[in-house]
């Protein structure tokens, strides 16, 4: 219903394809405006808005013949892609943006149209945001995650056998102090029973957008799913809206404010959720130094991690 030549790439998606992938990102790019035009044809869809991206997928608002406003999903298929419409299914519209339509051999998805200006980084109060994410995530997490999909174990196993190359590679002692504690902690807590909740895994302010017809209903988007305990879902809410927290003139403070309201919403265990967070933080440390060889660690996350090991929680 639409042609090709209306399908432009944002040159901030080709970037970032070609900086993490490489060829395949290229050649992923190049044909992406005949692939959008495919699902346009074969769901009867008509482009509806401007062409739009996140950091993986390319988004295209489209009507359908029923009159009713979606989205076009478009995103290569990988370890972090691959399960998003199990996990959409399994949460069905509750929490979550609804799945409407599912190619599984391209990935292609056409979902509910969300209110794309209205994210949680729009709520002037940060820690009512965070307490909506809190929430969002009880609902979320109460669903079993479907058989199949990846496990928080498994995440962990390759986490820490990373570890040791991860500390070579990183020059800050203080640095490599804080990753032999963070291992430590997530070695501890992958010995013990895990649970196997549908996590989110990336639910943060921007993934939380407002329903088209309420500015009172958030769903959560682009969930990277997973398997496991509820208290690895936190670092991400932690660390995004940061300037909110330097604001206040004390950032331990305030970050553990935004911390323990989390918790307390969620119902974890303060000391398990921290020891999650601080596995979190190995996580995405070892992948920028092993993968990208980023030199140190995000800002951020030193910054969290300091917090909970040094407020022994």
């Amino acid at each position: 219903m639409s042609g090709e030549s209306e399908i432009v790439v944002p040159a901030e998606l080709a970037a970032l394809h070609e900086k993490y992938s490489g060829e395949d990102g290229r050649t992923w790019i190049a044909g992406l405006p005949s692939l959008a035009t495919a699902y346009l044809d074969r769901w009867q869809l008509a482009i509806d808005g401007p062409v739009a991206s996140g950091a993986v997928a390319l988004i295209v608002p489209v009507g359908r013949r029923d009159g009713s406003k979606a989205v076009l999903k478009l995103q290569p298929v990988d370890d972090e892609t691959r399960d998003e419409p199990a996990a959409l299914q399994a949460w069905a519209g509750q929490g979550a943006v609804r799945l409407l339509e599912h190619d599984p051999s391209s990935g292609a998805m056409l979902l509910e149209r969300l209110d794309a200006s209205r994210d949680l980084n729009t709520m002037e109060d940060d820690l009512a945001a965070a307490k909506i994410i809190a929430e969002l995530l009880v609902q979320l997490n109460s669903v079993p995650a479907p058989a199949g999909l990846r496990h928080l174990r498994d995440v962990a196993v390759v986490t820490l056998a990373q570890t040791p190359e991860a500390l070579r590679l990183a020059p800050d002692p203080e640095e490599r102090r804080i990753l032999i504690n963070c291992a430590a902690r997530y070695q501890e807590l992958i010995t013990d029973q895990i649970d196997n909740r549908l996590l989110h895994w990336d639910l943060h302010y921007f993934n939380t957008l407002s329903t088209l017809d309420s500015d009172r209903e958030w769903k959560a988007i682009d969930p990277k799913p997973l398997g496991g305990d509820s208290g690895f879902e936190l670092l991400p809410a932690l660390w995004n809206r940061w300037d909110d927290l330097v604001k206040t003139g004390d950032l331990p403070g305030a970050l553990l404010r935004r911390f323990d309201l989390m918790t307390d919403v969620m119902g974890l265990d303060r000391a398990r959720a921290a020891g999650w967070s601080l596995g979190r933080v190995l996580q995405v440390a070892v992948w920028d130094l092993v993968r990208f060889t980023e030199p140190h660690m995000a800002p951020e996350h030193r910054v969290i991690a300091e917090v909970l090991i040094d407020s022994r929680v």
